[in-house]
């Protein structure tokens, strides 16, 4: 089962999200950022999310500006718009009472959350899959316009089936993100996932990550997946290495009926 939610952007448009309600017992909360232009429901959101529930997590999982079903355009977001709607999310769940433990995040959403980690209320660990270690690894994504871009202010970028309006402003934000220090000073404990025949986000990235963080620090090498997680099994096989990992660091188990008092 998912509750439907929405919440404000720091933009101010609202965000729509979902929250997968765990199974059974409730062993903790989390929530889980998409990648670039994807999505509350693309294959890894989804699956993770669902399988995180199955397991008696809930997870949040949310679309960013101007994706699904969000409000406002998805120009006007930025890295920095991603790594503090991150935070906003973290507060909501806060205040509904089911406080985010983990927060998980998929290729640009991975940066994000290590990016937001700190300030999140609540966090007590962190997963990524997939995660580069510098933001602006995604411009190689829009690198045909970028040009047009810095020069014009704005160009359209054809992606996935749709036109977006890349803006300068994002461009720019992009390319002053400093992930590396963040990793550093990161005081939580983190699980990098990364696929060895990721041809999206190269698995150095994960190394990198690794090196910069401080202990506990773990890495798992997802054997088989690509990068969106959409081979079979792939996506629930993640969320089990997440959900053994993050045991000891989620709150205890909640009896089912003293939750739902609280949603």
């Amino acid at each position: 089962m998912s509750e439907k939610v929405r919440f404000p952007s720091v933009v101010g448009p609202e965000l729509a999200g979902a929250i997968d309600l765990p199974d059974g017992e409730i062993r903790g909360w989390g929530i889980f950022v998409h990648g670039f232009t994807l999505g509350k429901g693309s294959p890894a959101a989804s699956r993770v999310s669902k399988q995180l529930a199955r397991e008696g997590i809930g997870m949040l999982r949310f679309d960013n500006l101007g994706i699904g079903d969000s409000d406002g355009d998805w120009g006007d977001g930025s890295f920095t718009v991603k790594v503090q709607d991150t935070i906003r999310a973290a507060a909501m769940m806060a205040e509904r009472g089911t406080p985010a433990d983990l927060l998980v995040g998929h290729s640009w959403g991975g940066a994000a959350v290590l990016a937001a980690a700190a300030e999140a209320t609540g966090v007590r660990a962190v997963a990524t899959i997939g995660a580069p270690v510098d933001p602006s690894h995604v411009e190689r994504q829009y690198d045909a316009v970028v040009e047009r871009v810095l020069s014009d202010g704005s160009h359209e970028w054809f992606v996935g089936g749709r036109t977006l309006i890349l803006k300068r402003a994002f461009v720019e934000d992009v390319r002053r993100a400093h992930l590396r220090d963040r990793i550093g000073e990161l005081d939580l404990p983190l699980l990098v996932l990364h696929s060895p025949t990721d041809n999206t986000v190269d698995i150095d990235n994960a190394g990198e990550i690794f090196r910069e963080a401080r202990h506990p620090r773990s890495f798992v090498s997802l054997e088989g997946a690509d990068h969106l997680l959409t081979a079979r099994g792939q996506a629930q096989r993640a969320a089990h290495i997440i959900s053994a990992w993050a045991d000891q660091y989620i709150h205890g188990s909640q009896p089912a009926g003293e939750a739902s008092q609280v949603v």
